[in-house]
């Protein structure tokens, strides 16, 4: 009671006063105005809060702070600021909600939980057609499937003679390397 009184006390416009009480926030801070003594036409303004509170810990809503910047001409209400306190509660609702929505959907990155059929093994199975001709129900457009040769000798040797594995050989400083540093003693 007593501290409503003063400040609405503070906060009437008389002409003698240096400062005036413009509002106060949900935390307790107080926010001023006071003529500026380099600018007659513009009012400075500032907040106050507990002077326990450690200049890390005073936290300025942005409404006030826009209010503290001249970006918006009037003060926000007590109404305002709770109805913005509400209106974060609702967000982080719904931003949970979201998560949860999320993290229920599967994802391209985990493991997928059912195992693939390992690819199909070369057999050596006596039922394997390995002619050219194809099957009596196959029809007659179908192309042959070509058959993996052998790879021969002569193709084996020539991915060996790799002509610039001869050139990269002759460098004159590809073995050097540098020696660690001994510092010679001082004399």
């Amino acid at each position: 009671m007593v501290n409503s009184l003063w400040f609405k006390w503070k906060s009437l416009r008389l002409p003698w006063r240096r400062s005036i009480l413009v509002g106060q926030d949900l935390a307790g801070n107080t926010f001023w105005e006071f003529k500026d003594v380099a600018n007659a036409n513009r009012f400075r303004r500032i907040v106050k809060f507990d002077p326990k509170t450690h200049y890390g810990d005073v936290q300025v809503t942005p409404q006030w702070h826009q209010w503290l910047r001249y970006v918006r001409e009037h003060p926000p209400s007590i109404e305002e600021q709770q109805q913005d306190l509400i209106r974060q509660a609702q967000i982080k609702q719904l931003a949970r909600l979201a998560d949860e929505r999320w993290a229920s959907k599967p994802s391209f990155l985990d493991k997928p939980k059912t195992e693939q059929p390992p690819p199909p093994k070369e057999t050596s199975d006596s039922s394997i057609n390995t002619t050219t001709e194809p099957p009596q129900n196959a029809s007659p457009f179908a192309r042959p499937t070509p058959q993996p040769q052998p790879a021969s000798a002569e193709s084996k040797t020539t991915k060996e003679e790799d002509p610039w594995a001869k050139a990269n050989t002759g460098n004159p400083g590809d073995s050097w390397q540098p020696d660690s540093w001994t510092p010679s003693s001082k004399r």
